[in-house]
């Protein structure tokens, strides 16, 4: 493995990682030598994806399940990496929710907040609650998975694209705060995806064509094409990258 990408000795948190994009970006940074952190609400599948993970390459996952709306398990997250692996180098910011589809006219109060405090204010949480360490070391990457829809405006997913926005800006703020200190603060924002999550976008022939029909690479996304990103950035190949948003999206905006 190039030294450029490789992982080894690092330790990565990775939220909503049980499936989907933050699973795969688990899987692709435990083959780069990291020890991974799996979790999700549920602790059942980051059992099973920390077990598949060690099966491939041993003592590289633990499973410690927490609630992004939870402060207190989101220290509870931290607390437990700490004893397992010692320390932490990368976190990845991955899970998010989006509990309404429809116009800003019709979202109530509740979804609005919901989406605002798990997609940023959590992330705020828990970027901070690792800084201090990475801080006394002089070295961390932070990566947040936000969405092209925080860079267009969007009839169905306001609230939820208002939110992807603000992880950019966060990212962009807290770039400016700890890189002085080597903390790199970085944002991917994929395209539409193959995941759970946007199922509701693709998982007919005809969604899939039509969702596919406006990217120039006419596919959709898959998981392993957001991971590689974050490797990038969480690597020494991103070194020197802080604030940007890295936009993989198949060219949907291009």
């Amino acid at each position: 493995m190039g030294e450029l990408f490789d992982l080894t000795g690092k330790v990565a948190i990775i939220t909503g990682s049980s499936r989907g994009i933050g699973k795969a970006i688990a899987e692709r940074m435990a083959e780069h030598g990291a020890k991974v952190v799996i979790s999700s609400r549920k602790a059942g599948p980051c059992e099973e994806v920390a077990a598949e993970i060690n099966g491939k390459h041993a003592g590289a996952a633990i499973a410690v399940p927490a609630n992004i709306s939870s402060k207190e398990d989101l220290q509870r997250l931290v607390d437990e990496t700490r004893k397992a692996f010692g320390k932490v180098d990368i976190l990845v910011c991955n899970a998010a929710s989006n509990p309404y589809y429809g116009p800003m006219s019709g979202i109530a109060d509740d979804q609005f907040r919901k989406i605002l405090e798990n997609n940023v204010i959590a992330n705020n949480w828990l970027i901070n609650m690792v800084a201090p360490e990475m801080r006394e070391r002089k070295d961390g990457s932070v990566v947040i998975i936000s969405s092209i829809g925080g860079l267009r405006g969007t009839a169905v997913i306001g609230a939820y694209a208002i939110s992807k926005a603000a992880d950019m800006q966060l990212a962009r703020n807290l770039a400016q705060e700890l890189s002085p200190d080597n903390i790199r603060v970085n944002c991917i924002a994929p395209g539409l995806v193959k995941t759970d999550f946007a199922k509701a976008l693709w998982d007919t022939p005809e969604g899939e064509k039509r969702a596919s029909s406006g990217t120039p690479l006419r596919r959709l996304g898959e998981p392993d094409d957001i991971a590689g990103g974050a490797v990038f950035l969480a690597s020494k190949a991103g070194s020197w990258m802080t604030g940007q948003t890295i936009v993989i999206d198949g060219g949907s905006t291009s």
